[in-house]
């Protein structure tokens, strides 16, 4: 999935950085020089098991238990890079890497609890926020359920003060990402009694009102965001979202219209007007604005089924068999690689 594949990134932005303190280790090293170079290539299991064999023949090689967890964590394996980068601290207490990787291995394990403590030291490394340590910070503290925290993450993360609207207003986006919606409309509303003009703000409410089918509040939201923002593109095109859904398909194509000359960049609003055109009995315009969002984005398997459903409708069965075999195809690539 598109957060767990951003969680990876993220991840290995932060391995890559200097930490503030900790030795760099002599790439020179005679004992670990073959399996470094192996660790570059990508090649994991090679690497674990040249350092295991160096293990074998000497356990307290000094920097090996450092050189096993940076293995496993590269390789995706987290658990026994926790046993391994423990190992290394236990060697080494002043090993600030393995302190880093530690933090983020019990977290990329399911141990947010646990990852926490070593996540906070390491921002005490930094004179300015860290930015990606302040993320993965504050999706520790949110599935521990300590929101405060999690807020004062999010604020160390932007420069904001964490009893701001915009510190809730973050911490609200990021609690709707990971799915506790409760607490994200909480703190969404928060951030609009603190501050009814912050842009965004009713955008965020009308994105959880839409996902919970509560249309009406999700309209009200679009609506006043928009009064705000009266630019904003993506207000217009999920206000027309919500108005498809109670086949309102005027007054959706009419805001889709507007979140296209906005901006002709994004594939959805040209997806939802073909939807729109297709409900309303145009499968000629449906194909043109379908056809325009497959030449940006030709992987989109709704893209191909609207599509199919639109030739149909046309009598083009031929056309029409093609897209619909085309979306199921990558339909079922999707699932096979979530």
């Amino acid at each position: 999935m598109r957060f767990i594949a951003l969680i990876f990134a993220v991840s290995a932005v932060l391995l890559s950085q200097t930490v503030p303190g900790s030795p760099t280790p002599n790439q020179s090293a005679p004992d670990f020089t073959d399996a470094r170079r192996l660790m570059q290539q990508g090649k994991y299991d090679q690497a674990i098991a040249q350092l295991q064999e160096l293990s074998a023949k000497d356990a307290g090689l000094k920097g090996l238990p450092h050189e096993l967890g940076t293995a496993y964590y590269k390789k995706g394996d987290y658990m026994k890079a926790v046993d391994s980068l423990k190992a290394a601290l236990e060697q080494d207490p002043h090993d600030n890497e393995a302190v880093q990787l530690l933090g983020l291995s019990y977290y990329l394990s399911g141990r947010p609890a646990e990852a926490i403590p070593l996540l906070e030291k390491v921002q005490t490394w930094y004179p300015r926020a860290n930015v990606d340590a302040s993320y993965i910070l504050g999706l520790c503290y949110i599935q521990t359920k300590d929101y405060p925290h999690a807020r004062s993450a999010f604020a160390k993360m932007f420069d904001v003060p964490p009893e701001s609207a915009p510190a809730y207003l973050f911490t609200a986006r990021m609690l709707f990402r990971q799915e506790f919606d409760p607490i994200a409309e909480e703190y969404a509303q928060k951030a609009v009694a603190l501050d009814p003009k912050l842009p965004l703000a009713h955008f965020l409410l009308g994105e959880l009102y839409l996902f919970k089918s509560r249309v009406p509040e999700s309209i009200a939201e679009f609506q006043k965001e928009l009064a705000i923002n009266p630019g904003d593109a993506a207000a217009y095109y999920k206000l027309a979202d919500a108005y498809s859904r109670i086949q309102k398909f005027d007054d959706a194509e009419r805001l889709l219209q507007r979140s296209i000359w906005l901006d002709a960049t994004s594939t959805g609003p040209y997806i939802l007007m073909g939807k729109v055109l297709e409900k309303k009995g145009e499968p000629e315009l449906a194909v043109r604005s379908l056809r325009h969002a497959l030449a940006m984005d030709p992987n989109n398997p709704i893209t191909h089924h609207l599509l199919g459903q639109a030739y149909r409708d046309l009598g083009n069965t031929e056309e029409a068999e093609r897209e619909l075999k085309t979306a199921q195809q990558l339909g079922a690539k999707d699932d096979a690689n979530p």
